[in-house]
């Protein structure tokens, strides 16, 4: 399987200087647990799942109000139970923040729209504390949902744990969501409290966005509460969120709602997926202190918004005694190197980003400046080797780099890397522990060294409690049980090597199927995209026809000409086989992409045979839905 070059080796004392490696000598010392090396401690990971999960709730010392009266009371999926009996707070544990003292900076914001705010651990709970006290003036309780229309700012972080704080319910849309999208999402839960900005800044843009705050609050009558952060100007009244009570958290069961996350809702409503505090708590220190190695002393940045899980998964870091670095605006201005002079400046030793970002900077040729970067994700679409090797050009040997992939319904990754595994170029190193991924083939059997639907056969905490509004759960179990019964499909193709290394590639749903051989979508873009004048692609194939279509996004001021549709055809060709060479080839003006730059690959497929663009994709859900128009012209000129 993994035949590609190492890049990156563990250090010699890698068992006693990272988290995952003090996590085996504690296993084997209090829990007479004899593994050695990561293979046997996933293997044990998700064989004695209540083992396991007792020990990360043991090794982090969580902090119950109540005692669980056992770690799993039921297996079955959906519906497993978590330690039931369990009171406990995920606001609590993070602002605990072990490690870190009073004066430390554990929050460091940056944005386009005005000068960097740094908070300290003290500054942190304090704000959290008057915010509480402010929303439990406004009536707010257990249960009660908040609604933030917010970007990555510290104002957005402290609102969500003071929501969290008092057992109510917390939900963000970053503020580049169409109003249509955000109500989409929001009548769902019927919010009781929306906290919105007056408007943000992205590259040299200001972007006013009073009249879109005014028609979500028209279409929710639910909302009893308005709050403006003052932000793009200076009118506003989040101050007023202020109160003189001590912080004090509510004790609620494991799977208290925390928070609601949604699919990217390209066709339909977005689902509403609901977290509970306990399994996202147990997840995120289980991910990002064994498998991040995230601790005191480290800064830790993702480029995210709002609106993506992996802004969740950043802001539980000071739960493991992490500082965060928040950060809003266009990440590439005034161009593609600006993340990596943020990161330079604020001292980040863990950069988070995405594989479009990784592939752009090495297409510009960017040059990170000096650095203390010693860990690098990606996450958000297959990385390629030669993202992988940029990496290892520009920054060296030192950063571990790690390739991971997951989900919204977990709000983590279930595959990704671990300090005491090497890195290999184009593979993700391992599945995460406590997870028990599998690659299914049709029949529902599990196959290894060959391409299958990526499937999880055994339960994990921060699988949703469910979906909101769907008591019966029928809407949960038809998104991810109706095909294989009692597992999860979660609708990726994967390879798992014999070494557990994993190759994803691509939607299972976006497959290309030609002649009865299944092709993944990541390796064509692969290919594509790393030929200079391309600057992005989308690739479908068209079933009924047995099509395959190819459409390009040129370079600044380039037309699609013979010449060039040859050189596609025959870098395909060579790199993958003739199955790859696209039937036709056309140029347009951008690739439809959700607000997390996840390309549309179904939506676009849905055009071509024939159904309209609304009912095709929600467009509020869409970076640029104006990008649609192209497909529907030339469906319309296929006839």
């Amino acid at each position: 399987m993994s035949t590609g070059t190492v890049l990156w080796t563990p250090p010699a004392d890698v068992l006693e200087t990272s988290r995952m490696g003090r996590f085996l000598a504690w296993l084997r010392a209090e829990r007479g647990v004899e593994v050695v090396d990561y293979a046997g401690l996933w293997e044990w990971s998700v064989t004695d799942l209540s083992g396991f999960w007792r020990a990360i709730w043991d090794y982090f010392e969580v902090i119950a109000h109540s005692e669980p009266g056992a770690t799993l009371a039921d297996a079955s999926m959906p519906g497993a139970r978590w330690f039931p009996g369990a009171t406990l707070n995920y606001a609590e544990h993070v602002l605990r923040m072990p490690g870190l003292g009073d004066d430390d900076a554990v929050v460091i914001a940056y944005s386009q729209t005005r000068e960097p705010v740094t908070l300290t651990a003290r500054q942190l709970r304090d704000q959290v504390r008057k915010v509480a006290a402010g929303l439990r003036r406004l009536g707010v309780g257990a249960g009660d949902r908040v609604a933030a229309y917010a970007p990555n700012i510290h104002e957005t972080y402290v609102l969500m744990l003071a929501t969290a704080s008092l057992g109510a319910v917390f939900s963000s849309c970053a503020p580049e969501f169409g109003s249509r999208s955000v109500i989409d999402r929001w009548t769902q839960i019927e919010p009781r409290v929306l906290v919105a900005v007056d408007g943000y800044r992205y590259g040299d843009k200001a972007i006013d966005r009073r009249a879109e705050v005014a028609a979500i609050r028209d279409a929710l009558p639910s909302v009893e509460h308005l709050i403006t952060i003052p932000y793009l100007g200076d009118q506003g009244d989040w101050d007023s969120l202020d109160g003189d009570e001590p912080l004090t958290f509510a004790a609620v069961p494991f799977d208290h709602p925390l928070y609601v996350l949604y699919s990217s809702g390209t066709t339909g409503l977005p689902k509403p997926i609901v977290h509970g505090h306990g399994g996202i708590l147990l997840e995120h220190l289980k991910m990002l202190a064994l498998h991040h190695d995230l601790g005191p002393g480290d800064r830790f940045f993702w480029f995210t918004t709002t609106g993506w899980m992996m802004w969740n998964f950043l802001v539980s870091g000071p739960a493991v005694g992490a500082a965060i670095v928040l950060f809003d605006g266009n990440p590439g201005h005034p161009d593609l190197g600006a993340l990596w002079r943020l990161a330079a400046d604020a001292g980040v030793t863990y950069f988070g980003t995405s594989a479009p970002f990784i592939l752009a900077c090495r297409k510009a040729g960017v040059r990170p400046p000096a650095n203390v970067i010693r860990g690098v994700g990606s996450t958000g679409a297959p990385l390629p080797p030669e993202g992988f090797r940029w990496i290892y050009e520009v920054l060296g040997d030192k950063p571990q780099l790690q390739s991971l992939s997951g989900g919204t319904d977990v709000c983590t990754g279930f595959v990704g890397g671990a300090p005491l595994l090497p890195v290999v170029e184009g593979a993700i190193s391992c599945r995460a522990l406590g997870a028990r991924v599998e690659a299914f083939d049709p029949e529902g059997k599990p196959v290894v060294g060959q391409l299958g639907e990526l499937v999880i056969t055994a339960p994990m905490p921060s699988m949703p409690v469910g979906f909101w509004n769907d008591a019966d759960g029928r809407r949960y179990f038809e998104a991810y049980f109706d095909v294989f019964p009692g597992v999860w499909r979660h609708g990726d193709w994967i390879t798992i090597g014999e070494d557990g290394t994993c190759v994803i590639t691509g939607r299972s749903d976006a497959t290309l199927n030609r002649g009865g051989v299944r092709l993944g979508t990541a390796e064509f873009y692969s290919v594509v995209e790393g030929i200079d004048e391309i600057a992005d692609s989308v690739v479908v194939h068209l079933d009924e026809q047995d099509e395959l279509l190819l459409f390009v996004v040129l370079a600044e001021g380039l037309e699609l000409d013979d010449v060039l549709r040859d050189r596609i055809r025959r870098e395909l060709r060579a790199a993958l086989s003739p199955r790859h060479v696209p039937d036709e080839i056309h140029q347009v003006r951008a690739v439809p992409r959700t607000l997390s730059a996840k390309k549309l690959e179904v939506p676009v497929k849905r055009i071509l045979t024939g159904t309209p663009a609304d009912r095709a994709a929600a467009k509020g859900a869409l970076a640029n839905p104006e990008s649609l128009t192209a497909f529907e012209e030339y469906a319309a000129r296929r006839g």
